[in-house]
């Protein structure tokens, strides 16, 4: 969360203030909520920063996008309101909040500030923990950071809105823009540590069979062409797809890219 006392939005914040913009358009429309670009540098930051912990993970695993996440964290952006929620939802998901007003600044910056809780979090190794590991945070909180490491919290949806006079903690912003990530499976159980250590990918499920990708578990699945054509090669550049001429007849799958892994990632 930033407090800044700047009053000058840059241009760049007006995709997610200025009601007849494109974005703002498809939002209304139901479309999204959260444009493209954000989306991605949210989801790679995430897979960067789960990849390059200390100690290292052996069974840390890629993150993707969620559609059903997504949507349940734009229901609740729209609230405006700076506490975690829904209720009903919380004991099946993870969530990380951040908000800003004034000068711009990049989804990522609230995904680093939750990362960077990592300097007042003290790592619980295995001989730690009997049976339950110590949660050990010398700073003012650490969950933030150990969400967006929890290994099994493999799945994330986020959404930005542009909340007019938003409450946050007594203080009342004229126009501030608000981040929510939702996560699952849910991490930040109370006596386990975020992560195993050892070895990158020593550890994976073995529903990943093996994979390994930037030190996380990665499990590459299979799109089909019917599936690749109905998109329209939406999101990437057709010359990726190399699906074959007639492939709408066969039975045979082709493997899918990074965009279609994140698209038609499955809510857990």
């Amino acid at each position: 969360m930033v407090i800044s006392n700047s009053t000058r939005l840059e241009s760049l914040l007006e995709k997610y203030m200025e009601k007849d913009e494109e974005w703002w358009i498809s939002k209304q429309r139901g479309k999204r909520a959260i444009t493209e670009s954000d989306m991605q540098v949210i989801l790679d930051l995430h897979n960067k920063l789960r990849g390059q912990v200390y100690p290292s993970a052996s069974n840390m695993e890629y993150m993707v996008w969620d559609i059903e996440l997504e949507r349940s964290a734009e229901a609740w952006a729209e609230t405006c309101l700076w506490e975690h929620g829904p209720a009903s939802l919380l004991p099946s998901i993870g969530q990380n909040l951040g908000a800003h007003w004034g000068r711009y600044r990049p989804p990522t910056f609230h995904v680093q500030a939750w990362y960077d809780e990592v300097r007042d979090y003290i790592y619980p190794y295995p001989q730690e923990c009997d049976p339950y590991c110590p949660f050990r945070c010398s700073g003012p909180v650490c969950t933030h950071y150990t969400q967006v490491v929890w290994a099994t919290s493999s799945h994330i949806g986020c959404a930005i809105n542009l909340c007019h006079n938003m409450n946050v903690w007594g203080q009342i912003w004229p126009k501030a823009i608000y981040l929510v990530c939702n996560y699952s499976p849910k991490g930040n159980w109370w006596g386990h540590a975020p992560y195993k250590n050892g070895r990158s990918c020593s550890a994976c499920p073995p529903s990943y069979g093996g994979g390994c990708r930037e030190n996380l578990c990665y499990k590459a699945q299979q799109i089909s062409c019917e599936t690749r054509l109905r998109d329209k090669c939406k999101g990437t550049t057709c010359n990726r797809y190399e699906c074959p001429a007639g492939c709408l007849d066969s039975k045979a799958k082709v493997i899918g890219s990074v965009y279609f892994e994140m698209a038609l990632a499955l809510y857990e």
